[in-house]
């Protein structure tokens, strides 16, 4: 009688038990924690030295609210802070944009001009907090504006601590918040790398995503190859400009999804250290060891929560964000229960943050460095994704490289294909949801959910405008007219854009500048 292969979520085969034999000797290659190839993790002591970075995704509404939302979460044990941005500052929209309307502060708070920056940041002294920004395509004026509001407390750039997100690539594979079309955006990303590089020595001016290509659709094996993929591109760039490895590669950072799979979601983190310091050593021959290491933000999955029942997300975040902390990450971030809903609201978004003081004060996961190595099913699932991984990026250089990929919709027909697939499971039930299609309440009690007022968008947009008329019009045209001028050019566009923001530009003024230097990206239509 034959039995259905049981597989995991990225369709691996599972045996009914593992041994010893089933561990690939010759793809061991370090038996420590901090010792090339770093699987069990990049740091000798891990969390007994030192607790991974708890960093709660927030921001909405206006600059006040965010502000407030900010201090809530630092009075409540948070280690770093983490900001979202509305759609229209991820666009390079002013809030006063007429196609900016009906969105402004509603995916996150709104960001138009330093005013809202200084607003967003007020009695939160910088040189003490770490802070992730979310932001792609606008990247490089968000970062002008944290440094100008660190000069205004008298904190110098290199003093500030932080990441922006910066990737631009998996916007056109999965997120899609994109503007200029690739080569110019590319650009931008080598010009932010060198000028941190150079004088924000603490900054980490991208974080590599896969997160977003996962929650989009693809598999764990996808997320690892797509995200390293992307990461040799910019590599690549910045190689290109004259920099070695060594003087940028320690400040990459890298951002996964944890999602349920979750003995899969640890190998895949201790295969993520090890393919990368492989990709570091044997492809680009960095020398300093912290080239080698492969820092990354975990955040659990938005994607895997369920609008009904919302309790048992509670339950899914808890599981998820455990795997993250034995699979190693250097921070991380776990999703609020009514996030498929709406914003999350503050008691929400507290039990999300007590979800990982539990895990790392209670749970007893932190006493000792990898607990889970030398699992046989770990060690044999890290070595497959490996593999599997490996086989993907033979793929995409032979088409090119990333840029090429991208181009050619490879990336995308693949998480389209694998996402389609896994709705299929769902649906014959193949896949069990509990709440969802299986174990059904006949009745869901919603939650109370958070609302963003809608006033919130006319206080916003008149206080742009009282902004802008308090501006000397010809001063603020020669500003934009020097950033075409260096745009058209080979300068480094960040250190005009510092001097942009403090002649109180906005963001959407500068992005209307870059436009008419590289245009509007216009993407492949595939079905």
């Amino acid at each position: 009688m034959s039995t259905k292969t049981v597989k995991t979520d990225s369709g691996i085969p599972v045996k009914e038990v593992y041994n010893k034999g089933d561990v690939p000797v010759d793809k061991v290659k370090d038996s420590e924690p901090g010792i090339l190839y770093f699987s069990r993790g990049i740091y000798p002591k891990m969390y007994r030295e030192r607790l991974w970075t708890m960093r709660q995704y927030s921001g909405f509404g206006s600059a006040e609210e965010t502000n407030e939302r900010f201090k809530f979460l630092l009075d409540h044990g948070q280690t770093g802070l983490s900001l979202a941005f509305d759609l229209p500052t991820q666009t390079g929209r002013d809030s006063d944009d007429s196609a900016a309307e009906g969105e402004v502060g509603r995916t996150g708070v709104a960001i138009s001009s330093i005013d809202d920056m200084m607003t967003c940041f007020n009695s939160i002294p910088l040189e003490k907090v770490s802070t992730s920004m979310t932001i792609n395509s606008t990247a490089s004026t968000l970062l002008s504006l944290y440094l100008v509001v660190g000069e205004s407390q008298g904190i110098s750039p290199s003093q500030l601590r932080g990441t922006t997100q910066n990737d631009i690539l998996k916007e056109y594979i999965a997120r899609n918040t994109y503007i200029y079309p690739p080569k110019p955006s590319i650009r931008l990303i080598g010009d932010m790398i060198q000028y941190c590089s150079q004088h924000v020595p603490l900054w980490y001016p991208i974080s590599i995503s896969g997160y977003h290509m996962r929650e989009a659709g693809a598999n764990a094996v996808q997320e690892l190859a797509f995200t390293f993929a992307n990461a040799i591109e910019y590599i690549d760039t910045c190689i290109e400009r004259g920099l070695t490895v060594d003087q940028f590669a320690p400040r990459l950072s890298f951002f996964f999804c944890c999602t349920m799979e979750f003995f899969e979601e640890i190998a895949k983190f201790r295969a993520a250290r090890r393919i990368y310091s492989k990709i570091m050593k044997e492809r680009f021959h960095a020398e300093d060891e912290k080239s080698l290491h492969l820092r990354f933000h975990v955040q659990t999955s938005g994607e895997s929560l369920t609008a009904q029942q919302v309790d048992n997300n509670i339950i899914r975040v808890t599981t998820q964000a455990l795997a993250a902390v034995l699979g190693g990450c250097q921070s991380l971030h776990t999703n609020s229960k009514d996030e498929a809903l709406a914003l999350p609201t503050e008691e929400a978004v507290k039990i999300a943050l007590r979800t990982q003081q539990v895990i790392a004060s209670e749970t007893g996961v932190t006493k000792t460095v990898d607990p889970i190595g030398g699992s046989y099913y770990v060690e044999n699932l890290t070595a497959e994704i490996e593999e599997r991984v490996e086989h993907y990026l033979k793929r995409i250089e032979r088409m090119g490289g990333a840029l090429a990929a991208v181009e050619k919709g490879f990336f995308q027909d693949e998480i389209r294909t694998n996402a389609y697939h896994l709705k299929e499971e769902i649906d014959r039930h193949e896949r069990v949801i509990v709440g969802v299609n299986k174990f059904q309440d006949s009745s869901n009690v919603e939650p109370i959910l958070n609302v963003v007022d809608p006033k919130i968008e006319d206080r916003q947009v008149k206080r742009l405008k009282d902004f802008k008329n308090s501006r000397d019009r010809s001063k603020v045209d020669a500003v934009l007219n020097k950033l075409i001028v260096v745009a058209e050019g080979q300068d480094n566009v960040m250190p005009h854009i510092v001097n942009a923001i403090k002649s109180h530009i906005t963001l959407g003024e500068i992005d209307n500048s870059f436009k008419q230097v590289f245009g509007t990206y216009q993407p492949r239509i595939s079905f």
